[in-house]
């Protein structure tokens, strides 16, 4: 007699209980993920993307932005999931220290695109109940906005991406999100 056994779930506090060994994880659906470290260009355009949203949201005290750091979007099983930049806004974030991952999805989910980003994943943040998507193409220097409910909007590189309702007033053509 044969016994199939079923790979262990694990939780989000599992995922944060995992020694460091040194490469990124996600969870999806109770299964750690691992991903390869960006390359170069995608990280500059990522400390790019983030220090403009930064700029505006943090003076105004309108929020906080990260990079790269878990949301657990989903509970039993888990999903921890990390966009390249995301902004949460101030009314969402309660005084005191920040918990290890924050449950629900970012206000303003962003994802460069990579070989391992896709439509879906835009998809993935806005079911999670994220206002604004943004995909970000590198390589043609343009942008796809998602919505709730609406149709993808494409932006080429003289395009002017905004935030509202989430960041009311922001404003970034699409080509200044890229350093290069």
């Amino acid at each position: 007699m044969v016994i199939e056994t079923m790979p262990k779930r694990i939780t989000a506090a599992d995922l944060l209980a995992m020694p460091d060994d040194g490469k990124r994880h996600e969870l999806v659906a109770g299964e750690s993920m691992e991903l390869p470290p960006p390359i170069l260009e995608h990280g500059e355009t990522q400390a790019n993307v983030g220090r403009i949203l930064g700029n505006f949201v943090l003076p105004r005290k309108l929020g906080k932005v990260f990079t790269e750091a878990g949301f657990l979007i989903a509970s039993d099983p888990d999903s921890v999931r990390a966009p390249d930049v995301a902004c949460i806004s101030a009314r969402r974030i309660a005084a005191g220290r920040l918990p290890a991952y924050f449950t629900g999805a970012p206000d303003i989910a962003i994802e460069i695109v990579s070989p391992s980003s896709s439509e879906p994943e835009a998809l993935m943040w806005l079911d999670a109940g994220s206002a604004i998507v943004w995909m970000l193409y590198p390589d043609s220097r343009s942008a796809k906005v998602y919505r709730p409910g609406r149709n993808a909007a494409a932006l080429g590189a003289d395009g002017v991406l905004d935030a509202a309702p989430v960041l009311d007033g922001f404003s970034a053509r699409v080509s200044d999100l890229f350093p290069f």
